[in-house]
Formats: C-alpha cells, structure tokens, sequence
C-alpha cells in the first residue's frame, strides 16, 4: 500500500476546503492565511478588476453561531472607517452555504518583522504611535481588540500602518456604575479552536481556555484577560497589550525587560499593572501615554513636522492638565 505525503495531503485538505466562488463576482486565487476557523484566499473582484482579500468559515456546513460571529466581526470592522484599520467590501453567502466577507487586500510586511530594518527609536515610537490612534479610535467607537501583538499589525510598502485581525474583538457596553465601557460576556465576535506552537515565536502562540475559545496571546494579553474575566474586561486591557507592544519594539521581548529611556520604561511599566483596579483610568492612560512618548519624539529634528500631521496624536497632547 503506498501512502501519501504529507504535502500531498495538505494539497487535497487545501481543495477540500476551497470554497466555491461560483454566483459572485469573485474569482478565488490562493490561500494566503488559516486562522482558527477561518480562511482567508486572495480572490480577484472581478466587477472592480482588484484583488480583495475574502475571509470564510472552513468547511461547509458550518453551524449558524460561527456564520453569525463572523458576519458579526465584518459588521464591526465596518463600522470601524479608519485609515488604520482595514476596510470590509462585501458580506454574503456562498453557494455551498459558506459566510464570507471581502477586505482590503493588505500588501506589506508583519510589524515584527518590519522593525528588523528600523533601527531608530523615534522611527520606532512613530508606529507605535499610529497603532495607538486606531485602537483610540475603536475604543471610541466602542470595540476593544483583545488580540494586539506585532503579528497582527502590517505595515505596507508607503509606510501605512493596519491593525489585523479583529477576529477575537469585543462590543464595549456602557457600566450601569461606571463612565468605562466593559465587555459584553455575549460578544465574542469569532472564536478560534487550539493551535499548537509550530516554534518560538510567542506571536504566534495563542492562549486558549478549557472550553477552546482564545483569549489573546501570552506575553500581551492582561491577567484578567489570562484568567477568562471576560465580564470585567475593558479598554485597559487593550492598553495593556499596547504597553507590552511598545515594550517588544523597544527591547525585542513583551515582558521581563525595561525599556533603555526611563519615561518609556515607565510607561511600559504603568500600561502593564497588573491589577486594572489598581491602574490609573483608561482615558487618563491614553492622555499620559500620548504626552510621554511625545516627550521623547519632539527633541528629534522631525517631531514637530510628524506631529503635525498626526492630528489626533496633537489633539491628545493638546487636552492634557495633568
């Protein structure tokens, strides 16, 4: 009996699973990404005459509580119009009874691995920066991210900076007591099953409770969030993964170093408190993160033109009182 190859297995698993195009205005093109339960294949629109990047759900068949988080998590990018996040085209339903969406398709590189080639800190601090301004602004509109790591960011080729990934999201919902938005326990946008560590890099390596939904990713998601407080979850959490981002692109590791500048380190430091009881407000950390890092960008000779054109960043820095 000869057996067959592994690759040749994958290639069958791989037509398997291809979806069926036909009835839309998609041609499909190639898997470019799996994650969780979902595939995403760079497909062709063939009415625009532009490549799109089409997210679906595995297989056919597919129950209908995994259909309507996804249709759900395209609603939310949706509602999300901002240069840094990447925009939804389309939502349907395939012939083989497959939920889908259409996207942007995102040419550019992983921001871990963009960095290897930036060497400058203010450079540094700059995309940091402009990460910061579309998380602001989903948490404006009320979605927290949940998953923030270099692996879901990109940067594209003329510099442009997209947070990915918005599959673990959450609604934000006013507290009765409270003026902070918390997590609605209900409104996991996408869930994602075990996914074994193929190697070392903690990005890659997802954190998943006893009943498989994924929580983040070890090194940036928050205590609570490790611990499955999903009920008590708010925009702090998100800040806490950013302040472990900052510390990878300052030191190349999410936890256990310091950062070389002192107020950087200090704002490594207060993003990552381990107790958001204990930590200053959310709104109060985005004002104190803002005004640090601006501190250290504007002895540089192109702060103030950077600042400038970065609307929000000035804004921010601007209502400071503290």
């Amino acid at each position: 009996m000869k057996f067959l190859s592994d690759s040749a297995l994958e290639r069958l698993r791989e037509g398997a699973e291809a979806p069926d195009l036909g009835g839309t205005r998609y041609r499909l093109l190639e898997r470019i990404a799996r994650g969780g339960m979902g595939v995403v294949y760079a497909a062709e629109d063939e009415n625009l005459q532009r490549r799109v990047a089409l997210k679906v759900l595995d297989v056919p068949g597919s129950d209908g509580d995994l259909a309507n988080r996804l249709i759900r998590e395209a609603r939310v990018l949706a509602a999300l119009e901002h240069p840094g996040i990447v925009p939804v085209h389309d939502v349907g339903t395939l012939a083989d009874g497959r939920v889908f969406y259409t996207m942007k398709f995102v040419e550019g590189r992983r921001l871990d691995k963009y960095i290897e080639s930036v060497i400058s800190i203010p450079d540094r601090l700059r995309l940091f920066l402009r990460i910061c301004d579309a998380v602001a602004f989903a948490h404006a509109r009320g979605v927290l991210h949940r998953d923030l790591k270099p692996a879901n960011v990109m940067v594209g080729p003329f510099g442009e900076v997209l947070v990915m990934d918005w599959g673990l999201a959450k609604i934000l919902r006013p507290a009765d007591s409270d003026a902070s938005r918390v997590a609605d326990p209900e409104a996991t946008i996408f869930e994602k099953p075990n996914q074994p560590a193929t190697s070392g890099d903690v990005t890659q390596i997802s954190a998943v409770t006893g009943h498989g939904t994924v929580m983040g990713t070890p090194g940036y998601m928050s205590p609570e969030q490790a611990r499955g407080d999903v009920e008590h979850l708010d925009a702090r959490s998100d800040i806490y993964s950013l302040g472990a981002l900052l510390r990878f692109l300052l030191t190349g590791k999410p936890e256990g170093t310091t950062a070389p500048d002192k107020s950087l380190a200090a704002i490594c430091a207060k993003s990552t408190a381990t107790s958001p009881q204990s930590a200053i407000p959310a709104s109060k950390k985005w004002r104190w993160t803002f005004r640090a890092i601006w501190t250290v960008l504007r002895s540089e000779p192109t702060a103030s033109r950077f600042l400038r054109r970065s609307g929000a960043f000035t804004a921010a820095i601007g209502s400071l009182s503290c």
